[in-house]
């Protein structure tokens, strides 16, 4: 599958053939992808629906939560040829995987609600199928809570995963506030930790995740250590869908960012 560009500059991916869509979709998923007029938009479910073995449940939560657009693919249509290829040419990184918004409404909690870490925590995990679907394609769930010694003091990681694709450990923080530097340093120490000590052979170097209702892009891009900007993601989430003119302002920004 190759892209390239038609007259106009515009970018085109060829489609997946139909022969493989009939052959890995039902009746019911091939109807609900119709719906979508956007060829490159429903090419783009179309192969997420195929790697990720969704039911028709699935697929349309995931178009009704804006996932296409919440995977940035606005600012960087050719993230969407690396992430399908996958080839030795164009490898994957893991800014390709990460998501700027993430949606939690599968909690059916109001924002008020998640008036702490552990409460939040508690509840993704009692909805796990659902957070690894929100989570993207080889999240594998490792542990809560994990317990790591360093001198002479436990710390507590919230969520460990290990991810078969970018084979590393990918360290999950939530926070139910606004984005600190203090985060941001906490989470450098549990990254440097995994680094030192839990990394095996063959194994990337760990990356992290802090999740959180809010942040300040001026705080989030000097609270990140030099050198960590592709070890270490700040991202957001909601737990009530962000509406289209709320994600549409969020892109805008997300552009013009890229675009400077």
């Amino acid at each position: 599958m190759q892209t390239d560009k038609n007259p106009t500059g515009q970018l085109q991916l060829d489609r997946v053939s139909g022969k493989k869509i009939v052959n890995n979709l039902s009746f019911t998923h091939i109807a609900s992808l119709l719906t979508i007029a956007d060829t490159f938009q429903r090419t783009f479910y179309e192969i997420e629906c195929i790697k990720g073995n969704w039911t028709v449940r699935e697929l349309k939560r995931q178009i009704n939560s804006l996932y296409f657009e919440r995977m940035g693919l606005v600012k960087d249509p050719h993230k969407l040829s690396r992430l399908i290829q996958q080839t030795t040419e164009s490898p994957i990184t893991p800014a390709d995987l990460i998501k700027n918004v993430y949606s939690f409404e599968f909690l059916d909690l109001p924002q008020k609600a998640a008036a702490k870490e552990s409460t939040l925590e508690q509840n993704l995990l009692d909805h796990l199928q659902e957070f690894l679907l929100e989570m993207g394609h080889g999240f594998c769930l490792e542990g809560r809570q994990k317990r790591i010694l360093i001198g002479q003091e436990y710390y507590f990681v919230d969520v460990v995963f290990y991810h078969r694709i970018l084979k590393c450990h990918v360290l999950i923080e939530l926070k139910v506030g606004d984005f600190t530097y203090a985060d941001a340093g906490q989470l450098t120490t549990y990254l440097n930790y995994f680094k030192a000590k839990m990394t095996e052979p063959g194994d990337n170097p760990p990356i992290g995740i802090l999740l959180v209702t809010n942040k300040d892009e001026a705080l989030a891009e000097y609270a990140i250590p030099s050198g960590m900007d592709q070890q270490m993601f700040i991202s957001t989430y909601a737990l009530q869908l962000p509406s289209k003119e709320q994600l549409q302002q969020f892109l805008t920004g997300e552009l013009r960012r890229y675009e400077d």
